[in-house]
């Protein structure tokens, strides 16, 4: 069907050029330096923060139910397109006050702290970018704004200090007129929180490619791959942190001192795949998408152990009726983990996966106590029992999430009802249940010296965290310091 429809559009309407990557050696635009300053303060009656009130924020509002924060910074935003070079940088520090939570793990709780959430620079050299510094890492969502997070990298945890070169976003393959587009790159970041592992190392690697240009009909399949490595163990001493360890991680491969890593791979690996067919036309897209987990051992779009794991979801975007812009439903699986047993019987099955979760880096796929990936994935820092890993990673989720601007209120709407199973494969009991829901409208008022402000509401109903509600209300002041 889908060969059908390409065929049957107006191909030779298009623009033949063979590599239509359009760029220039003009300034085409000027440049221009902002600043921008926050305050916000988040109110609650539960035990923690709302769940989406404080969950994919980039680690950026505490899980305390009061929380204060003030952060400034400055930014030079990227331009310049359609130009050969381009760049962009940001530096942002924040300081924050939180209250206790007498329950949580305590050596995650500084109830006064100060950090950088952003402190990067990105620099586009013809079609390859390099962006060093502490920028989040945010792919495969197809609108971020409205998605429950992605399983690799959703924004949820603060962000790893990282070095990546590639291509970030798609550019056309040369001498196929815009219908084929590619991208890809490779990542080498520092976990900063040595919770458990010390000087541990991340590894990440993507590659994409889109079909369709400018047809009304799109196909796009990405793929990613990402691993802890390196460090110091307190049990194991350097787990391998020189360049021979690095090709192991690279290529996935059994290495290393230990047993673990000489049997499976050298780290802790995770990945996904993402297949997205978009169609489109004047100011309106639909993109169906089934993004696919898989922890330590890759198969091609889930035809290994773990198909019925992963995201299927929907996104429209419009231009035409501003009141309602997007709309995002997703469904989420995490409870196959490629079968219930891992070994039994003096055979391996190589199963019961345990997302998330690794034994020689105990602290997992997670970043200063909160899931890199969705955080649907139940982070540690709601460990009631002082331990550093997940603790919940099988669960089932239907999401929604909508946003628009009505009379230039801008409102973001989400709907998550979550169904818990822990850890164990073993057991089909239901731990626990979530229904996390936000309301959040934000306008500028100029006659109000051009601020910005943001009331977020938000609640939580079921078994998992109680029944708690709470809002954050935000100021932003952001200006010109100048332009060149």
């Amino acid at each position: 069907m889908i060969i059908i429809c390409l065929l049957a559009c107006p191909i030779w309407a298009q623009d033949w050029q063979w590599w239509p990557l359009g760029l220039s050696h003009k300034n085409l635009s000027g440049d221009t330096l902002y600043y921008n300053a926050d305050i916000l303060g988040v109110v609650s009656s539960g035990t923690y923060a709302p769940f989406w009130l404080q969950n994919n924020r980039n680690g950026n509002i505490a899980a305390s139910p009061y929380s204060g924060n003030i952060s400034m910074g400055i930014f030079k935003p990227a331009t310049q397109p359609h130009r050969w070079f381009d760049y962009d940088f940001a530096a942002q520090l924040t300081g924050r006050v939180q209250s206790h939570i007498p329950t949580v793990f305590s050596p995650y709780q500084k109830q006064i702290t100060g950090y950088f959430n952003q402190l990067y620079a990105h620099v586009r050299l013809y079609f390859v970018d390099i962006t060093a510094g502490i920028t989040p890492l945010i792919y495969e969502s197809v609108d971020p704004l409205l998605s429950s997070g992605s399983m690799i990298f959703s924004g949820n945890s603060q962000p790893i200090p990282r070095i990546t070169i590639g291509i970030d976003d798609y550019i056309p393959f040369p001498g196929l007129f815009g219908y084929m587009e590619l991208k890809g790159g490779i990542t080498y970041g520092w976990f900063a929180d040595n919770i458990y592992i010390q000087n541990c190392r991340l590894h990440h690697k993507f590659a994409g490619l889109r079909f369709g240009g400018k047809l009304p009909i799109n196909l796009s399949y990405e793929f990613h791959h990402a691993a802890q490595w390196g460090g110091i163990s307190p049990i194991y001493g350097d787990v391998g942190s020189d360049f021979h360890s690095f090709l192991n991680v690279l290529t996935a491969q059994a290495g290393g001192t230990m047993g673990n890593d000489q049997k499976n791979a050298q780290g802790n690996h995770v990945g996904s795949q993402q297949l997205a067919l978009t169609a489109k036309g004047e100011g309106w897209n639909v993109t169906a998408y089934w993004q696919n987990f898989f922890d330590d051992n890759f198969a091609f779009l889930g035809l290994g152990h773990n198909l019925p794991d992963g995201i299927w979801g929907i996104s429209v975007q419009q231009t035409k009726w501003k009141w309602i812009e997007g709309f995002t439903y997703e469904y989420m699986n995490t409870t196959d983990q490629s079968g219930p047993w891992h070994d039994r019987d003096g055979l391996c099955y190589g199963a019961n996966d345990s997302y998330y979760r690794n034994s020689v880096f105990r602290n997992g796929w997670n970043y200063f106590y909160r899931s890199m990936g969705t955080p649907f994935i139940t982070s540690p820092l709601y460990n009631t029992d002082g331990t550093i890993y997940t603790l919940n990673s099988r669960v089932r989720l239907h999401h929604i999430g909508v946003r628009g601007d009505i009379l230039g209120f801008k409102y973001r709407l989400l709907y998550s009802y979550a169904r818990n199973f822990g850890n164990n494969n073993t057991s089909k009991a239901l731990l626990s249940t979530n229904t996390a829901t936000l309301l959040e409208v934000s306008k500028r008022f100029e006659k109000a010296w051009g601020l910005d402000f943001c009331l977020s509401l938000a609640g939580d109903f079921g078994t998992q965290f109680g029944n708690q509600f709470g809002a954050m209300f935000t100021i932003r002041k952001q200006g010109i310091i100048t332009r060149w």
